[in-house]
């Protein structure tokens, strides 16, 4: 076994998987832009070892990821980082859209994109919250396997945003559900979940360790370049089903509505900073 750590993830190979654990715990594992590169730099190197043939994402703590870090003391929006995801310049020193364009194409559409092509399997294994950002981490995995305790949520309509960059939403639930999910910011139960289509299992907590991995050797012991041939034939699929046009598109009504915010309100997520939007979504889940 090998192991290597950074400030925001940890990363793990035993025998033939790779074990990723987002590492922010204090803040719910939120991804500011450290953990981005952080990711990607472990998802490289987990390509880049033969003796791979599985990845497991998941969060420390107790929770998977709640979202984009849109307020903890660690948060480093301003910040200018060696761009990996697209051809594009900086958004530092740049100013409205310009920037928010610049920074979001990479960090977060982009960098899910890149994921997603990572030709070897990656398991999102997902326990409490999953919310915004941290959905887009997990779709951008092959498989979700969820503990029961698990919950999805995509509350950023309450900021008049219509759902994250990675919007990947019709294509991992159906259309109706897709809009219940977004009109009322609800929760969705890991069993939800698993109804819609959008994870492939649920287990008990205590299941969920052992799951992943018993799953991950038995997708191991297939041929490595036979799974990276179908996982690209399964996202090529994808795609020709609309998926990335799809994420393109709403990518600009995503960007219209923070110019909107910051036309009309005190900045570009409509006034809402992480204490407010954590209070409206518990008050929410509790009505």
């Amino acid at each position: 076994m090998t192991e290597h750590s950074t400030e925001a993830v940890t990363y793990e190979v035993t025998g033939s998987i790779a074990r990723i654990r987002l590492n922010r715990p204090e803040y719910r594992n939120a991804q500011n832009s450290v953990m981005t590169y952080a990711l990607d730099a472990a998802l490289q190197r987990a390509t880049d070892d033969d003796d791979v043939k599985v990845i497991v994402l998941s969060g420390n703590g107790d929770h998977f990821c709640a979202g984009h870090d849109i307020g903890t003391p660690g948060r480093d929006v301003d910040v200018e980082y060696e761009r990996k995801a697209v051809i594009h310049w900086t958004h530092v020193d740049k100013e409205g859209g310009d920037l928010r364009w610049a920074r979001e194409s990479e960090v977060y559409m982009g960098m899910c994109r890149r994921w997603r092509e990572v030709p070897k399997p990656v398991i999102a294994m997902v326990h409490g919250a999953c919310i915004a950002g941290g959905l887009m981490l997990a779709w951008s995995c092959d498989f979700i396997i969820a503990s029961d305790d698990a919950f999805f949520s995509d509350p950023v309509v309450r900021m008049g945003i219509p759902g994250v960059e990675y919007f990947a939403h019709p294509w991992v639930m159906n259309p109706r559900a897709a809009k219940e999910f977004l009109f009322t910011g609800d929760r969705f139960s890991a069993t939800r979940a698993l109804e819609l289509g959008m994870v492939n299992q649920v287990v008990p907590r205590a299941d969920l360790e052992s799951t992943v991995v018993a799953m991950a050797e038995r997708i191991s012991a297939m041929p490595r370049f036979g799974l990276a041939l179908t996982k690209k034939a399964v996202n090529q699929a994808e795609d020709l089903q609309g998926l990335r046009a799809g994420m393109d598109s709403v990518f600009g009504l995503h960007h219209f509505a923070h110019a909107h915010n910051a036309e009309t309100s005190t900045d570009s997520l409509g006034g809402l900073d992480a204490k407010s939007m954590a209070a409206r979504n518990k008050e929410q889940a509790g009505s």
